[in-house]
């Protein structure tokens, strides 16, 4: 969350800085040993000269620090440098991705609240908008997402949040994220949308008409594997609901994560953009194989919805979905295979990982239900790292090639 900051803390004011020069300096605060790299403040309390100071502490909330699970310095550099980038009004840091989407869900419902989702969500997200909310006496309606219609048809009546992801996880669905921003809005509901698969570098869906983002800061912004964390970006009015729902939940991001988030935030762009471009060739590789039944990529001219990602995002992303002929065994086939593409479960990584979603990422859905949104026996998905996109093509055709 964005805070006043302590005076011996913070920087100098300077004129505002472009975005990439953001990652690198934005929110920076530095202790009276003026170091270069962001202090680690790993420290759960802070402590007062008297007793007094700490009523007033805690009286007037956003003055100082108290508690690292209401705010610590190390995290406030992390939010304030993404809320920042993203030109938000706050940012809310917490322990992972999936914490983000429970906070920003879950923080403005109450009994009796309608939400419409898009049906293609990671499995994770879909347990909650499908099988939590409805236990708390909340309608939840799912549409496909790429179908203006059926948004049109679910947002015909009062509605509290909509919640939706583009590109899709795993089969990189795009949605129109303008056209469902003005009929939510029209409908009084809150957009929030999870913008993993995108990043912040390639769209941002604020500048839209969404009026909440959340990522799972594991992928790209650490995009190293390290560690987890997760993000919500939102409006002041969004913040005065979630603030106090993290605050008395406590799923908060450590110091020490916030730190390895700040440092992967200086070279996301630089990696992300790379990335892109290293899945876009691979893409093209894939497409032309004769052992590949559909690619799914957004970049290529072949994606059911080019067009519209060429207006919202400034980029296909890092993400490859492919199917092969066959099913399960010959996906495990082509996987087992390789010899410098890891199996992960993971994405957004330097390393190039690959997962099967039927039996990982969307395993509890039943067969109806990932049928129902793309995902085969043979679908493979591809999160394309930073190696030489030479070694990458020619690891999957020679794996391909054991069909």
């Amino acid at each position: 969350m964005l805070t006043k900051i302590d005076a011996q803390f913070s920087r100098s004011s300077q004129r505002p800085l472009r975005r990439q020069s953001q990652l690198v300096h934005g929110g920076t605060m530095r202790s009276g040993f003026n170091e270069t790299s962001e202090a680690i403040f790993q420290t759960s309390g802070f402590v007062y000269v008297r007793a007094e100071d700490a009523e007033e502490a805690f009286a007037q909330d956003a003055q100082r620090y108290v508690y690292s699970r209401f705010r610590n310095p190390t995290i406030s550099m992390f939010e304030q440098r993404m809320a920042l980038y993203e030109e938000s009004e706050n940012a809310f840091a917490t322990a992972s991705g999936m914490a983000a989407v429970f906070a920003a869900v879950m923080a403005p419902l109450r009994a009796g609240d309608r939400i419409v989702a898009s049906r293609a969500l990671f499995g994770s997200c879909l347990y909650i908008v499908k099988d939590l909310v409805p236990r708390y006496g909340i309608e939840t309606v799912l549409v496909d997402g790429t179908d203006l219609e059926q948004w049109k048809t679910a947002l015909a009546q009062p509605t509290k949040l909509v919640f939706l992801e583009t590109p899709s996880n795993p089969t990189l669905e795009v949605i129109d994220i303008r056209a469902v921003c003005e009929l939510a809005h029209a409908a009084g509901a809150r957009v929030v949308i999870d913008n993993v698969f995108a990043t912040p570098v390639l769209q941002q869906p604020l500048k839209l008409g969404a009026d909440v983002v959340v990522y799972s800061a594991t992928k790209h912004i650490d995009g190293q594997g390290r560690c987890l964390g997760g993000v919500i970006l939102c409006d002041n009015a969004f913040a005065e609901i979630v603030h106090p729902f993290l605050r008395h939940t406590g799923p908060v991001l450590s110091p020490f994560n916030a730190w390895i988030l700040l440092k992967g935030l200086e070279t996301m762009e630089l990696r992300v953009r790379t990335q892109s471009a290293n899945a876009e060739r691979v893409a093209s590789f894939l497409e032309g194989h004769a052992k590949i039944k559909r690619t799914l990529y957004p970049g290529l001219p072949s994606h059911p919805q080019h067009a519209l990602s060429a207006t919202q995002m400034s980029g296909g992303g890092s993400l490859v979905a492919f199917e092969v002929d066959g099913g399960k065994g010959e996906a495990f086939k082509v996987m087992n295979a390789l010899e410098v593409i890891l199996i992960s479960n993971n994405l957004g990584d330097s390393k190039s990982l690959i997962t099967h979603p039927s039996t990982t990422t969307h395993q509890r859905l039943t067969e109806a239900e990932r049928v129902q949104v793309g995902i085969n026996p043979g679908t493979i998905r591809l999160s394309v790292g930073l190696e030489d996109t030479d070694d990458l093509i020619e690891d999957l055709d020679q794996a391909l090639l054991r069909l």
